[in-house]
């Protein structure tokens, strides 16, 4: 919005140094920048303000790690600072006639609700169980639902729609829509729900310690922000041999947006942590980051620039297999790790969560 304010005044009165917003390096910075200072400054009033409502973390007495009952007086639902942060610069200094703008703001928004009735049930309600699983379930599918159908059947699409590059291989794509563009959304559609519901619960299992979610999305959205710039540029992507996709290079501010809102929450968030971003941020990150890599086709290196992620989820499918497995055998289920997500098996074993 405020970049089309920019480019009107710029072309009524032509106004010196105003041409320099039309460069995608220049808004990406002013993005980054304006991130940082919203979570920086708006954090820290946040942060006070959840502490005068009593909105403090749900610790679990059950889960038998005694170093987080300490963690018990530290306010949540942090994530609303990030969803801030990340939206209302993006929304500054992205195009607003881009669908790419509107498509990643709606993810955040609707995973963020979905995180933010979690912690209100947790916190307000003093429900430790939250919502119901399938609830979350059903908010993401629908989110994967909604992006795989508009970028399927949206008409600037449709050269590239259903077609996503192979890591480290030049030349080499995959076409979802193997037998037939008239029914590739059968396949489309559902890969993107997928992704988007791995993703998303695979950023809520990692966020588990100080730091270690927003740092590492901050990190993703390093990755993902140079893919996007590349991929929306002639150019570059020809150069590269990366696919050109058309004004894909407005992710690039949205990319910085949420790097900026990340490292100004994650000031508050090192351990030891100020306040926790529950799944009100943790649900809105880990969509944004699926919802990115699909928007600019690379969803193929999610594994690679999620590793954490990956690691975390697969401890937990690991241990849930293996324990009903052996119960089923044996009567007694038993455990590979000490405990899960991975990271606090880790805990268990006496490390300390900086060193994790």
């Amino acid at each position: 919005m405020l970049f089309e304010l920019i480019s009107w005044l710029d072309g009524l009165y032509n106004v010196p140094g105003f041409g320099a917003f039309e460069f995608i390096t220049t808004r990406t910075a002013f993005a980054a920048a304006t991130a940082l200072l919203i979570s920086l400054f708006i954090g820290k009033k946040m942060i006070q303000w959840l502490k005068n409502m009593q909105l403090k973390e749900v610790i679990r007495d059950d889960i038998g790690l005694n170093t987080h009952l300490a963690k018990a007086d530290t306010p949540t639902m942090g994530g609303v600072i990030i969803i801030f942060a990340t939206v209302i610069p993006a929304l500054l200094w992205m195009k607003v006639t881009s669908i790419y703008t509107w498509m990643i703001i709606f993810v955040v928004l609707v995973l963020g609700l979905v995180g933010f009735i979690d912690d209100y049930i947790k916190v307000v309600k003093k429900n430790k169980s939250g919502l119901h699983g399938w609830f979350k379930v059903i908010g993401q599918v629908l989110v994967g639902l909604v992006l795989g159908s508009v970028l399927y059947f949206w008409p600037e699409f449709q050269d590239f729609n259903t077609i996503t590059t192979v890591p480290f291989l030049k030349d080499v794509h995959i076409d979802y829509a193997f037998w037939g563009q008239e029914y590739g959304w059968l396949i489309y559609i559902p890969v993107v729900t997928f992704i988007i519901t791995a993703v998303s619960n695979s950023a809520n299992l990692t966020d588990g310690l100080d730091g270690l979610l927003s740092g590492t999305s901050a990190i993703a959205g390093v990755v993902l922000g140079i893919f996007a710039y590349v991929s929306g540029r002639v150019d570059f992507s020809s150069f590269l041999n990366i696919m050109y996709l058309p004004e894909a290079g407005e992710l690039t501010i949205f990319a910085a947006s949420m790097i900026g809102a990340c490292l100004g929450f994650l000031w508050y968030n090192s351990n030891p942590a100020s306040v926790f971003m529950g799944d009100t941020g943790s649900l809105a990150l880990g969509g944004a980051i699926g919802a990115l890599a699909i928007m600019i086709h690379k969803e193929l290196l999610l594994p690679i620039i999620c590793g954490i992620f990956v690691v975390e989820a697969v401890s937990v499918i690991i241990q849930t297999s293996w324990f009903k497995y052996t119960k089923k055998k044996t009567g007694v289920g038993r455990r590979v790790f000490l405990m899960t997500p991975i990271h606090h098996h880790f805990e268990k074993q006496g490390w300390a969560e900086s060193k994790i």
